[in-house]
């Protein structure tokens, strides 16, 4: 799983997401890419299940970037307590996204075969999608 090897602190406000994304927009490395239409948080388990269902649909073939990383902690109290008594645990972490971010690239594979790798990896994910294909291609 994603994560952060060390942080500066353990404990983070939630903060707004507001915006559309500034950086991360574009496609950088491969020839076709999932972007975000939506604001949202991805765990690091919705990551790496979108990551496996790729790269089983591709046969491991081509190359895959992750263009987000869960650096955000993720809090939560113990069940059954009462409110009160201080902030929750850190429990796991979060990537934020805005519209407009691009989430996973490929290249080396056929752009029909990497298209449908990435609408089954879209159907991990918990905000809404499209596929973006490289200009020129």
């Amino acid at each position: 799983m994603l994560s952060p090897k060390k942080v500066k602190f353990r404990k983070r406000q939630k903060g707004r997401l507001k915006g559309k994304a500034q950086r991360g927009s574009s496609i950088a490395f491969g020839d076709i890419a999932i972007k975000t239409l939506e604001h949202g948080k991805l765990t690091n388990n919705q990551i790496e299940a979108a990551r496996v269902a790729i790269m089983r649909h591709i046969k491991r073939g081509g190359q895959v970037w992750i263009r987000v990383f869960p650096d955000m902690p993720i809090t939560a109290k113990p069940a059954e307590v009462r409110q009160g008594k201080g902030k929750g645990s850190p429990v796991g972490w979060v990537a934020p996204v805005k519209p407009g971010r691009i989430l996973y690239e490929v290249k080396g594979v056929d752009i029909e075969l990497a298209r449908e790798a990435l609408v089954r990896a879209s159907h991990k994910l918990p905000v809404k999608t499209t596929i973006v294909v490289k200009e020129g291609l």
